[in-house]
Parts: structure tokens; sequence; C-alpha cells
């Protein structure tokens, strides 16, 4: 059963690398939802899969099978997309980029979101994970023109 403040410790098939297999905190917000999605899911044994397939087709195996995730894109994911008039294309590894922006974007230490992504290296993490947003790029260069010319800064922001 989880609780708040629960880590999740289990490996479900082969993993690519040793950091693939460490373990994952959870936040309390998303255990609470996870546990709510066990007062509803059908399959409550420990054996069970949490998102598990209840499909006609899984027979005996309902349950003991995870739902397609090519399936939960197609069927529930896409249809948001198109509906908020999205053009880019969305996919699982999508969530991934955002997450691992997003994280970064909130000042996180580089070590911890290549942890949290599950990565080997801090490398990958940064250099194909993580996007620069707009904002912190003009605060960037908004302080590079400030150190080079103050003066002008000062005028602008004076209105003079």
């Amino acid at each position: 059963m989880l609780r708040c403040g629960t880590i999740v410790d289990q490996v479900v098939g082969r993993c690519k690398t040793e950091a693939s297999q460490k373990r994952i905190p959870l936040d309390e917000q998303t255990v609470r939802d996870l546990l709510a999605w066990h007062q509803l899911t059908p399959y409550k044994n420990p054996e069970h899969y949490v998102f598990a397939s209840g499909s006609n087709r899984a027979g005996k195996k309902r349950g003991h099978q995870p739902i397609w995730l090519s399936s939960v894109m197609r069927y529930h994911i896409q249809p948001v997309v198109r509906r908020l008039a999205i053009n880019k294309r969305v996919t699982w590894h999508t969530f991934r980029r955002t997450y691992s922006t997003l994280l970064q974007a909130n000042r996180e230490d580089v070590k911890v979101v290549q942890e949290l992504l599950r990565h080997g290296s801090a490398k990958v993490t940064m250099d194909v994970y993580s996007q620069a947003q707009m904002p912190a790029k003009r605060e960037a260069q908004r302080k590079v023109v400030e150190m080079m010319r103050p003066e002008a800064v000062r005028t602008v922001a004076l209105g003079a």
C-alpha cells in the first residue's frame, strides 16, 4: 500500500542502465491520486499492474498485463492535443522532455534532474532533454546588456 512520501522501488522488465533501476520518490499529491485510483480499479491485488489492461482480449490475464501506452496516446492524449490545436508532434518522450525543462526552469540541481529522469549521465539530461525557456534567455541577455551598457538600461527604465 502506498503512503505519503512513498519511494517507488519496482522494476518491470529489463532496464537500459543501472540508473534506470534507482528508486523514485513520489510527492504527496501523486500518492493521493494513486490511492484514489486504487479505490476505483477492479485490479487491487499486489500482483496486478497499477494501470492494468481490462481488455476483453486479455482474458484471464486481465490485471496481469499493463495497458497499452500506444492506446492511451491514441485514444486519450492525441484527441486532447487536437482539441487544443497543438500542431507539434506529441509523444511520450515529449512528457519527459517537458518534465526536464520544467525542473531546470525551477533551478533544480542538475544531479537531481538527472536522477529523477533516471539518466546515467547529467550530460544526456542537459544536452538532450532540457531546454532553456524564453523568459530565462531574455533575462540572461538583459543582464549582459546591463553589464556592458548600464547607462542605456537606466535611461530606458526611466523612460528618458
